[in-house]
């Protein structure tokens, strides 16, 4: 028997807004404005997050354009301490071994500015963590395996609105990128088809949190347009 290819279905676009040009730059220059006030934190006061606010964020970045709509990412909230301890003590493990072996001078002479180093006390002291997982491909029912597409591309435009409805909603954050971090995968009991991707720590800055003195590229450095 020959199986029937269902054809897709669609639907009108009712969604989309078309703005006058003037309404179209007073929004451009909106977010811009928005988003230039985001700064990566440190250092972050104790008090609990409202769930939900990070489930809304979340909805936020779900709807991320992806490889075949096949919707590649997992989050995991962690508020839990003891979850957060073991996260920072594996965590910190891998930093002191890059630190002071795998990096290379010119990789630490690049960070030396911002004052990062090995001890990440902000994964406890954060209320919140959320682990990113990538799925290279999907578990069927059955066992059998379906493939994801542009998996990196798809989680990392995901990342990004979330970072950005984070700070929308008032909340500071921070990209953690611990490598190896397989031990993310066996502290939160994820599968195997799941790939740790980022380690986003969110909450409030404490009240005299500082930040590194550094500047964005302008736009002539940043784009080309070819009229």
């Amino acid at each position: 028997m020959t199986e029937t290819i269902r054809e897709p279905g669609f639907l009108p676009y009712i969604g989309y807004r078309r703005y006058p040009p003037d309404e179209m730059l007073r929004r451009a220059q909106w977010i811009y404005t928005e988003l230039s006030r985001r700064r990566t934190c440190r250092e972050f006061a104790p008090a609990s997050v409202p769930r939900a606010v990070i489930e809304q964020c979340l909805l936020s970045a779900g709807t991320a354009p992806n490889g075949a709509n096949r919707q590649p990412w997992h989050f995991v909230v962690v508020s839990d301490a003891d979850h957060k301890r073991r996260i920072r003590e594996l965590a910190e493990r891998e930093e002191r071994a890059f630190y002071e072996h795998r990096a290379t001078r010119e990789w630490l002479d690049a960070l030396a500015p911002l004052g990062t180093g090995p001890d990440k006390p902000f994964l406890e002291t954060a209320p919140c963590l959320i682990a990113i997982f990538a799925q290279r491909y999907e578990l069927r029912p059955d066992g059998t395996k379906a493939r994801n597409y542009y998996v990196t591309e798809s989680v990392g435009i995901a990342t990004g609105m979330l970072i950005a409805a984070l700070h929308h909603a008032g909340l500071a954050t921070l990209t953690h990128t611990p490598s190896p971090m397989d031990f993310l995968n066996e502290i939160l009991d994820r599968p195997t088809n799941e790939r740790p991707f980022l380690l986003l720590v969110t909450g409030y800055p404490v009240d005299d949190v500082t930040v590194p003195d550094i500047r964005k590229k302008t736009l002539h450095e940043i784009a080309t347009f070819i009229e």
